[in-house]
């Protein structure tokens, strides 16, 4: 049985992350810490489990950290939590800057934890499986990712989110997009990056292969307009990413798994660990400069 401790009280914390740490049969939920006492004491008595108010104790009485946080104060919890020995259950993005994803990597490097970022759709078993079979085919020239939400409509439960509203759908979606793209077409070394309505944002993205691809993105998009679609394209003609069946819970339920065989076999090279959560920063924080600069940029290796 591993103890994990809850970092977040927000609606991803409270409705998938807790639940799915809840429900797992070889896990024990021992804690929750959150920025507001109250909210933690609420989610804490929900699961009949202690409510902390110190991030490190929190860490001291668990062998692992799950976080739903927002990436600025996620990457700092990370840090604290690898340097101490635990393992790691993130969120995407891993962090907002390059240098806290930097910093991430080399405290889990330095303490050989086990880590995983949860990108949802990477955890789908009929995404998964379309991925690996998609690499092992190749020959893939481009593709192409949409990615329009509306989470800002009354009730939504992401309508107050101020890091959302103030770092959009690039640092919010773009994770996501770009979790199904460099498992087929490989590294992006240069991006470029154009605003559109509705602050949307387009990327162009060169592989190290030789690919191309593209993503638009936005969290503002029309009701109406709300989409998500991935296709790759090459020799072998087109083909669309799958939609992944089962709940957010069920899903964060099989990365839970994920993490636990990597414990249990001492190997740290899950392909979505926090190498690959840096791999995805590195081209976020190219691409906000290609928008910000209007040139193409060359991505940090």
């Amino acid at each position: 049985m591993l103890t994990f401790g809850l970092f977040g009280t927000g609606h991803w914390a409270a409705e998938v992350h807790a639940p799915a740490l809840a429900a797992h049969p070889r896990v024990r939920l021992a804690g929750v810490w959150g920025r507001d006492p109250a909210k933690a004491r609420a989610l804490a008595e929900r699961y009949d489990v202690p409510a902390f108010d110190d991030v490190d104790a929190l860490i001291e009485a668990v062998d692992a950290v799950s976080v739903a946080l927002p990436p600025d104060v996620q990457a700092d919890i990370a840090v604290r939590a690898a340097t101490a020995d635990r393992h790691l259950l993130l969120d995407k993005p891993l962090a907002l800057s390059l240098p806290d994803a930097d910093r991430v990597v080399a405290a889990a490097d330095r303490s050989g934890v086990a880590s995983i970022v949860f990108f949802t759709r990477r955890f789908q078993p009929e995404v998964a499986g379309f991925l690996a079979a998609a690499a092992a085919t190749g020959g893939w020239h481009g593709a192409r990712g949409v990615i329009y939400a509306s989470i800002f409509q009354p009730g939504s439960p992401y309508a107050g989110s101020v890091w959302r509203r103030t770092h959009g759908a690039l640092w919010d979606v773009g994770p996501h997009a770009l979790s199904l793209l460099l498992p087929v077409l490989g590294r992006v070394t240069r991006v470029a990056a154009m605003d559109g309505p509705r602050d949307s944002v387009h990327l162009m993205l060169a592989h190290a292969e030789g690919a191309t691809s593209t993503l638009s993105l936005t969290l503002d998009a029309p009701p109406s307009a709300v989409t998500s679609e991935f296709a790759f394209y090459g020799d072998n003609g087109i083909d669309v990413v799958p939609e992944g069946t089962g709940t957010r819970v069920e899903t964060l339920g099989l990365a839970i798994d994920q993490l636990l065989a990597e414990i249990d076999a001492g190997t740290r090279d899950h392909r979505c660990d926090v190498r690959f959560g840096r791999e995805v920063v590195a081209v976020l924080a190219a691409a906000q400069t290609a928008r910000e600069q209007g040139r193409t940029v060359t991505v940090s290796p």
